[in-house]
């Protein structure tokens, strides 16, 4: 049986009440599902980027937006291009997936795998087929060998008890579940390529089964990929302490809590944003004014000289638009310092 060894530490423990309170405000907030699509659809791109960038994809994320809305890029390795496209094909499987009742099993796991490394390298990869020959895993920074899986004739069996584990009623939290599974599924590395990639969507689709999808607003891989070093530690350190995820479940959980703290900012600067643009509404602001108020709400502080910088308007009628923000109780005015004749505005 897989029997996981961790430790609850108050590390973990604070982390998953972040995410519960991210989650509690994203369930609870009034967000309109405009900004909910378009915050979704950046999601998506971040994460289908990031997770691809791991595993060696040179795309920048700028050229990632690009051929996901569609557009021809040239001058890039079809690689790149195909893993990309196949990894927003395989969130969307996953997407689909989540109105099915049915448990992860294993010819899930490998459909998702199949459309990860679909038409990649040539078809050597073997989509959606556990490997028969013995792999190693790489560091892609230093391309050193970092570990040897297990061999192909204990990938049925390690496989099967993995998701005997996955689909029992487990009593701990379902994010924990779904760090060990990412980690569990790298350490046994069943497939030819593309095992974090996998990992990493099983991961999501656990979360996503059990109410933490988070409107999907959330991007896992952006934080490995920020600094892959810290990621790759994260998970040797597994091995390191005789197979104890303690050290790998503290950095799972502290990534996901930072990835949803960003979005409850983003989705509470939303909601900000929309009263007050029915204030300004009501108090007959006219379209420069608006503008200057939605800016300063977006930066939390502002001088009159970082909005002529921003909009290139005439720093008097900054000056005069700003005084009647004051005058109206949308803002307030601060002085740098009693000397100093520099002043910045900021939300009352």
């Amino acid at each position: 049986m897989f029997k996981p060894k961790f430790t609850i530490t108050n590390s973990i423990n604070n982390c998953l009440l972040e995410i519960e309170r991210a989650r509690g405000f994203l369930e609870a907030a009034k967000l309109k599902q405009d900004w909910i699509r378009a915050m979704q659809s950046k999601a998506i791109i971040l994460e289908a980027h990031h997770s691809t960038h791991i595993e060696g994809t040179e795309l920048t994320l700028a050229q990632a937006k690009k051929i996901l809305s569609g557009k021809t890029i040239k001058g890039i390795r079809k690689d790149d291009l195909q893993e990309i496209l196949n990894y927003k094909s395989a969130m969307d499987f996953i997407a689909e997936y989540l109105d099915k009742k049915s448990k992860i099993t294993e010819n899930l796991i490998k459909e998702i795998h199949r459309i990860l490394v679909d038409n990649v390298r040539g078809g050597i990869l073997e989509p959606g087929k556990y490997r028969k020959v013995q792999n190693y895993v790489v560091n892609s920074l230093t391309k050193q060998i970092i570990y040897t899986p297990p061999s192909p004739d204990k990938l049925p069996k390690l496989m099967k008890v993995f998701f005997s584990w996955l689909n029992k009623s487990l009593d701990i939290s379902p994010v924990l579940i779904a760090g060990i599974s990412q980690y569990q599924f790298v350490d046994i590395h069943p497939f030819l390529d593309g095992n974090g990639r996998t990992a990493r969507l099983i991961s999501t689709l656990i979360l996503y089964k059990n109410g933490y999808d988070f409107k999907k607003l959330f991007s896992i891989s952006e934080y490995y990929d920020k600094n892959r070093r810290d990621y790759y530690n994260a998970i040797q350190s597994v091995r390191k302490n005789n197979m104890d995820m303690t050290l790998w479940l503290e950095y799972f959980t502290e990534g996901l809590k930072n990835q949803l703290i960003e979005v409850k900012i983003k989705g509470e600067l939303a909601i900000k944003k929309e009263v007050i643009k029915d204030k300004a509404k009501q108090s007959n602001l006219n379209y420069r004014q608006e503008k200057i108020l939605l800016f300063i709400v977006k930066e939390s502080r502002v001088s009159v000289e970082k909005i002529i910088k921003k909009y290139g308007f005439v720093k008097r009628t900054v000056q005069r638009d700003l005084s009647k923000l004051v005058k109206l109780r949308f803002i307030k005015e601060i002085s740098k310092s009693k000397t100093d004749p520099t002043k910045y505005y900021e939300l009352l």
